[in-house]
């Protein structure tokens, strides 16, 4: 009489076998299977069977990358996986399920067109919705709404096909040298410009372009000649409380935020409160705000007698105290001067650091790979792409199929 370890092994054979080929997957994909999965995770659908076959051929020919890139023609790629990557920058609460606006548009657009990504804190750009595929009647671009975007995303236009560069400084009514790529978009005014002191576009563009919010740069060390007079020095009657946890933002902080000292978010509180039809103004050349009688506009100088001792700003000169100490590990560019005056010049200091690199590929890694960096295999690939992005002149289309090829599966 057989044993039953005899008579049952078979069974058990085949059991191993059949776990072991739904538990490693991957091991055994061909080029149409990773063609279809970088396509579905670039586009977020799957592509037609040209498509596919297009894509399986590159693969086969060792060009992965080209196969990725084909995936970025797909419409998809921008209605839908650009809008949903950008969409929580353009917003406070960093929703993802806001409208399409301006600043994510012009996002869409810089990424169409493989420009250099760097441009989004600096450029005079934006983008609107132009062509053959926009409906009649579709509202034109207006500084005081956003019914032009949200009637082009209510009409599924494509995006890829229909969106054109303008000058943002054609359609804002600002003069191009105060043009800061997306921090100058209305979506950007009305979400960090709006009431408070303007520190909050720089807080929120730090987190979405270097990855970093201000608790993680604090350094205590920086000079705080620079700090504003509503920041007390003796909160709750301490002093140990500015000395060691205050200073540690706000020296570094203040000194860059004054590049926004002669813009403002403007909207009627009584009949529009929550400003959905307020406009970004500047005080150009000549003009002067009513309240400080200089171009520095009023909210600079909100609960000025906390300390009012400290710094009165005179103007949107702006230093980078962060050049030195800790946060020189940011990787600021020596090639320039690490002050200036403005928002363009200061954007282009923080677009310029390696950090800014960084921080593009690290949420497009996770974007596309639908997990974040977790080990020192993905550690090197993040370097080998940043190292692409930058010789690549900045185009995140690269980094997009990077991404891409390297989460296919084998």
């Amino acid at each position: 009489m057989k044993s039953s370890a005899m008579t049952h092994w078979p069974f058990r054979l085949g059991v191993v076998f059949l776990l072991s080929v739904l538990l490693v997957p991957h091991g055994f994909a061909d080029s149409r299977d990773q063609a279809k999965r970088i396509h579905d995770r670039i586009a977020g659908v799957p592509p037609d069977e040209s498509t596919l076959t297009e894509m399986a051929d590159a693969i086969d020919n060792n060009d992965a990358v080209g196969a990725a890139l084909i995936a970025t023609e797909a419409p998809e790629f921008y209605n839908v996986t650009l809008k949903n990557l950008a969409a929580p920058w353009s917003n406070e609460f960093q929703n993802i399920f806001v409208p399409l606006n301006d600043y994510i548009a012009t996002i869409i657009g810089v990424v169409r067109d493989e420009r250099d990504f760097r441009e989004i804190l600096s450029g005079d750009i934006l983008y609107v919705g132009t062509g053959p595929g926009v409906p009649q009647g579709t509202p034109s671009y207006s500084n005081t709404n956003n019914a032009h975007y949200e009637a082009l995303e209510a009409q599924g236009v494509d995006l890829k096909a229909n969106l054109q560069f303008v000058p943002q400084s054609s359609l804002n009514g600002l003069p191009p040298e105060a043009t800061a790529g997306v921090m100058t978009t209305r979506a950007a005014a009305k979400a960090f410009f709006i009431d408070g002191t303007n520190r909050a576009m720089f807080r929120f563009t730090l987190l979405n372009h270097l990855c970093n919010d201000l608790e993680q740069v604090k350094d205590i060390t920086r000079v705080p000649d620079r700090i504003r007079q509503d920041v007390s020095r003796s909160p709750g009657g301490d002093s140990r409380i500015f000395l060691n946890s205050c200073i540690g933002c706000h020296s570094g902080m203040d000194p860059l935020a004054q590049a926004y000292a002669y813009y403002d978010y403007v909207y009627d509180v009584a009949s529009d409160p929550d400003g959905e039809n307020g406009f970004i103004d500047y005080n150009s050349a000549g003009e002067v705000d009513p309240d400080t009688g200089t171009r520095v506009v009023s909210k600079y100088f909100n609960n000025a007698l906390n300390f009012e001792h400290g710094f009165a700003t005179p103007d949107d000169s702006w230093d980078n105290y962060w050049r030195e100490g800790q946060n020189s590990l940011l990787g600021w560019d020596s090639s320039l001067p690490g002050s200036g005056a403005g928002a363009k010049s200061m954007g282009t200091e923080l677009a310029h650091s390696e950090k800014f690199a960084q921080c593009q590929v690290q949420k497009v890694f996770t974007n596309v790979c639908l997990r974040p960096v977790q080990d020192a295999a993905d550690r090197s690939q993040i370097n080998a792409m940043v190292s692409s992005f930058q010789s690549s002149g900045y185009n995140l289309k690269q980094v997009f199929a990077e991404s891409a090829v390297y989460c296919m599966g084998n």
